[in-house]
């Protein structure tokens, strides 16, 4: 295990700060026989009347438990958006210190720098899609504080190379935020079963994707208890409401339907890779560990407007740079897969 102290990464204001403590982090010992007076809560019982859990203790618990991974190594946010947005305010001082990302990528990353005031350099992937290591090294100053890293990538599919990833884990004295949004997909392990070894790195997932469940905004963030310790003393006290943890508990004990659906989708993405071959206007499908295809078409816009105009909403990242005339189709249900494939046979 290389050594590494995320302190020595912590903006100074954060260092000296004393994070806000709630009533429910004052007082733990919950039993149904308390009389809680202490938050200025509507005494009436609706079932929403009481704060929740500051820290999701609960949820904490059965996540990791099927993660196989100490609750102290996990944050709740609220959405990923969240724990990525915690993670800059936490290390990055603004208009001091700067990010590094690879496009195409996650148009948040760069996003959340600016609404941060941090400096993003970025490094394009080559042609395959993959890292193009020896320049996000040559990156690398002394204001580096950040390196992001999607995979399997949002929006080409493609996963990185592992050697790659190691390389730049080992190289780098700062912290390596990989993005495994698409990670149940896929056919590779998750980079957070490798944090013992890696402690500068923060591995980031979501209920969105796999889970079926977008509508919650529930993002995790799994990393050492020192960077888990940081993001809590700045977290927002009651960041995950009592609806989205029960919904997200629920969804945990029925692993098994998710498991199914996730199943279900990489058979359909297969289908619809097969026929996509057979249509003349698409140029290029490229390879996908993920929950959609990206494709290179004839003209991108065109195809965005007619599909549109027969009731297919896809997503047009043409304007993204390597992905010129390119759309990417998010994995349906079979019913809507067939239905797409039919409907792209038809266009002329």
């Amino acid at each position: 295990m290389k050594k590494f102290d995320p302190y020595k990464l912590v903006r100074e204001q954060v260092k000296s700060m004393s994070p806000y403590s709630s009533a429910r982090d004052e007082f733990t010992g919950l039993t149904a026989e308390m009389v809680f007076i202490d938050a200025n809560e509507n005494p009436f019982q609706s079932g929403l009347n009481r704060y929740p859990d500051p820290q999701q203790q609960v949820l904490k618990e059965k996540l990791g438990s099927i993660r196989q991974i100490k609750k102290e190594c996990i944050l709740l946010g609220n959405g990923s958006d969240e724990v990525l947005d915690l993670i800059y305010r936490a290390f990055c001082e603004p208009k001091t210190d700067s990010v590094i990302l690879m496009p195409p990528t996650y148009g948040m990353y760069k996003v959340l720098a600016n609404l941060n005031g941090i400096s993003c350099k970025e490094v394009m992937l080559n042609r395959d899609f993959q890292l193009n290591v020896p320049e996000i090294i040559r990156a690398v100053d002394e204001s580096t504080k950040l390196i992001f890293i999607c995979s399997p990538n949002n929006p080409t599919g493609n996963k990185f190379f592992k050697s790659d990833i190691e390389t730049i884990l080992n190289s780098f004295n700062g912290l390596v935020v990989i993005d495994e949004a698409y990670v149940d997909f896929s056919d590779e392990k998750s980079w957070m079963t490798r944090l013992l070894e890696y402690p500068n790195l923060i591995v980031s997932q979501t209920f969105s994707k796999a889970y079926g469940m977008a509508s919650i905004r529930l993002g995790i963030c799994y990393a050492s208890p020192e960077i888990i310790s940081i993001l809590n003393k700045i977290k927002p006290p009651y960041n995950i409401n009592i609806l989205t943890q029960n919904a997200a508990l629920q969804k945990l004990n029925d692993i098994g339907e998710t498991s199914k659906q996730i199943v279900e989708i990489n058979k359909n993405k297969l289908l619809l890779i097969k026929e996509l071959s057979k249509i003349k206007f698409i140029k290029k499908t490229f390879p996908s560990q993920a929950n959609f295809i990206l494709v290179r078409v004839d003209d991108a816009n065109r195809r965005y407007d007619q599909l549109l105009q027969t009731g297919f909403v896809v997503r047009n990242r043409t304007k993204e740079p390597l992905c010129e005339n390119c759309l990417r189709f998010t994995i349906g249900t079979e019913q809507e897969v067939l239905l797409l494939i039919n409907t792209l046979k038809k266009l002329a």
